[in-house]
């Protein structure tokens, strides 16, 4: 007698009604920079779809003051919408720490037309961390600058509920690491330069303070030297994308178990994007900082 045909218990969708795989919206600096694998504003930095939408106006040191002007903001809300109808992204962050000033009017805009997620710090993941340790176990929060962070600490711990004056947080700045001051310089950082000065660091912290069992970046141009973290201290290391992924992975399929089919996998292939793509000419007129096309993205692998 011939063997029965083998039939799958697993629910199947139709072709038909799948949905999209999730992608990320990135609001971006009117910032000018060459973006390396790790940065935020590398496509490379993800495994599913990434857009970027520029804020003309929305410099660096607007950011850090914490206030747009009328023009800038109403920028600044049309591409929050943009991501969210346009784009159709599933969660929403930003490439610059300090645009967690700007938080709640994102998520006020983004309940009006979509109510995806908001992420525009990764210190948002502070409490996860922190209530996974023992209650004598320290996080290390690593920033561009520690002074820079300190003097936000009412608004973090509003936004994020990250409490900087919590003993348990060890907040290091990187602003002495050599060649790091690119970032705030709009250069090319080379990250062989880089990289041994924060794992130097990072290491001379926890050998002062060995209560340390994670570490949290939450300067969006940290994540490209994480794996140098894990490798060399052996923690648990956080940051940006860590944020970014954690938010995809809810939304995405799970092929092992459960119903299975009912959305599209990734196509593997990111947008080809340059800074400042997907502005109109007013828009481009209103950038303080003009694209430099020589400043094109390092693809790494």
């Amino acid at each position: 007698m011939g063997q029965k045909a083998s039939v799958s218990n697993k629910p199947r969708i139709s072709q038909s009604r799948k949905v999209p795989a999730p992608c990320l919206g990135v609001i971006r600096l009117d910032y000018d920079y060459p973006p390396i694998a790790g940065d935020i504003d590398s496509p490379d930095s993800f495994d599913y779809d990434v857009y970027y939408k520029v804020v003309p106006g929305l410099t660096y040191e607007v950011a850090q003051k914490g206030k747009m002007t009328p023009q800038v903001q109403e920028r600044f809300l049309e591409s929050i919408r943009w991501l969210i109808e346009v784009k159709q992204v599933n969660v929403i962050t930003g490439d610059c720490g300090f645009m967690i000033n700007f938080q709640r009017i994102a998520q006020l805009e983004a309940e009006k037309v979509g109510a995806v997620p908001i992420v525009l710090s990764s210190l948002v993941q502070t409490g996860t961390i922190l209530h996974s340790l023992s209650m004598h176990e320290h996080v290390m929060i690593l920033t561009a600058n520690g002074d820079n962070l300190i003097a936000m600490k009412g608004l973090i711990k509003e936004i994020a509920g990250c409490d900087c004056d919590n003993p348990r947080f060890e907040i290091v700045g990187c602003q002495d690491v050599p060649g790091f001051d690119a970032v705030e310089k709009g250069e090319k950082v080379l990250p062989e330069i880089v990289q041994p000065g924060i794992v130097q660091l990072v290491q001379d912290k926890i050998r002062e303070n060995p209560h340390i069992k994670a570490i949290l970046m939450e300067c969006t141009e940290l994540p490209r030297y994480a794996n140098a973290l894990r490798h060399a201290t052996g923690l648990p290391v956080f940051d940006t994308v860590t944020c970014c992924n954690s938010f995809i992975d809810a939304f995405r399929e799970e092929v092992k178990y459960g119903t299975q089919n009912w959305q599209h996998p990734w196509d593997q292939e990111q947008e080809e994007y340059q800074y400042a793509q997907h502005l109109t000419v007013h828009e481009m007129s209103e950038l303080v900082n003009k694209p430099d096309r020589d400043k094109s993205p390092m693809r790494n692998s």
